[in-house]
């Protein structure tokens, strides 16, 4: 199997193309925010941070749920721009911190909420949660969630049909590797905010879904991958355009893509058994 892509260039390569990411990638169902509202994590004039907003997918649905104050970490300069805009536009106190969150100096116990949204897998694993638990209040949330390119459960003919284009890849955008995606892994998920000791039993939803594109959606999302991102041009172009005609001639310019999204919730106990 091809090297995994490290967390900093994987972090580097997510900003290679800021406005790009920010129209192609999908939003993610509002299954996952009703989620978040039944299980208390998501409310009003909560203390939030979210740990790589990206292009804000997830920051905009914060501050529409009217968290307040906001926190965003994200160590990419290249998504402050927008990141900054998107803020601006409600009243929500915000701010914007460029650095990786392993290297964030922030008070501990200030948090109602600790959101991050397809990007804690760049966490680093030894450092990331019991960084969280510091950062939490007593009884405060975190609350990880992902939108997964490709469904394990249901067969899935363009991830079949390009395969051989991308199983090449260190890390393939179809899935193409045997193992199961680190945000469906539910059993490792539960067990890491379990074995902490610091929360009360972790909760999970999955909602699966089907997005559809049409060709040049494809080529537009598929760049956006950190795997074919990091290629050289010359040959991510040629990617692209392999993928394209795959999309074109075997599937008539429409092709639909399994989505799982999921999502995790984890509530701290007034006081921490293990750490914290």
């Amino acid at each position: 199997m091809p090297d995994s892509i490290n967390h900093t260039e994987g972090r580097r390569l997510f900003g290679s193309d800021p406005a790009t990411y920010d129209v192609i990638r999908p939003d993610y169902p509002e299954e996952i925010y009703q989620f978040l509202i039944e299980t208390g994590a998501l409310k009003a004039n909560t203390a939030a941070l979210e740990i790589g907003a990206g292009t804000g997918l997830a920051t905009r649905r914060l501050l529409e749920a009217a968290v307040d104050p906001l926190i965003v970490i994200e160590p990419d300069a290249r998504f402050s721009p927008m990141l900054t805009e998107m803020g601006a536009q409600y009243p929500t106190e915000f701010n914007v911190i460029e650095t990786p969150f392993e290297e964030a100096e922030l008070s501990p116990r200030s948090f109602d909420l600790i959101a991050a949204a397809t990007a804690f897998h760049w966490v680093n694993r030894t450092t990331g949660l019991p960084k969280v638990i510091q950062l939490l209040k007593p009884e405060g949330f975190v609350a990880l969630w992902w939108n997964v390119f490709g469904d394990p459960m249901r067969n899935d003919a363009y991830h079949e049909a390009t395969r051989h284009i991308l199983g090449a890849l260190r890390s393939s955008p179809s899935g193409a590797s045997d193992s199961v995606p680190y945000a469906l892994d539910v059993d490792a998920r539960l067990k890491e905010l379990a074995e902490t000791g610091a929360f009360v039993a972790p909760q999970y939803a999955l909602h699966r879904w089907t997005l559809v594109l049409d060709t040049t959606q494809v080529a537009s999302l598929y760049a956006t991958f950190a795997s074919i991102s990091e290629l050289p041009q010359d040959r991510a172009r040629a990617m692209l355009d392999q993928l394209m005609e795959v999309a074109e001639k075997q599937f008539g310019g429409t092709v639909e893509r399994n989505m799982v999204s999921a999502v995790y919730v984890a509530q701290r106990r007034t006081r921490a058994t293990n750490s914290g």
